[in-house]
């Protein structure tokens, strides 16, 4: 079992783009179903996977470029402290002074070790001086609990 690491920031628009965001449905839209329907869902097919927008499922990370990983690491510790890394780095920026606060950051740090030791994967998101967002994860690979038939992207 290892780790990788993703982090993603841009304008809040683009990241509220959800249907960008979520995989296609595994069935395209019957015949003669609406031309726009129909559209939507080549578009979806085709951007979701290369797409740099943070999936709202975690473990969909793994199917994104190989370009997207920022990070692999065997330990847990590793990739938690990279996480740490990446709050210290981006927390003068947080919108929210709650999310600034070096203890709550510490505690989403030691959390996250924690979470990855059991096999689960973090995401965290905050908003940045507006209208910004960042979006953190570290994903668990091979095999991923939470979808076990994702493959690796690094292998």
């Amino acid at each position: 079992m290892h780790h990788h690491g993703y982090l993603w920031t841009g304008p809040k628009d683009r990241f509220d783009q959800e249907a960008l965001r979520r995989p296609p449905h595994p069935e395209p839209p019957p015949a003669g179903s609406r031309l726009e329907l129909i559209q939507r869902y080549r578009e979806v097919a085709a951007e979701f996977p290369i797409s740099d927008l943070p999936p709202l499922e975690t473990a969909y990370w793994l199917i994104k470029p190989r370009s997207v990983v920022r990070g692999t690491w065997e330990e847990a510790k590793e990739a938690a402290s990279w996480l740490g890394e990446q709050l210290a780095e981006y927390a003068p920026r947080f919108a929210a002074d709650r999310d600034q606060d070096t203890n709550r950051l510490a505690r989403l740090v030691n959390a996250t070790a924690e979470q990855l030791r059991s096999g689960a994967d973090v995401s965290y998101g905050f908003y940045l001086e507006r209208p910004s967002y960042l979006s953190l994860a570290v994903v668990t690979c091979s095999p991923n609990w939470a979808n076990p038939e994702l493959t690796c992207p690094v292998a």
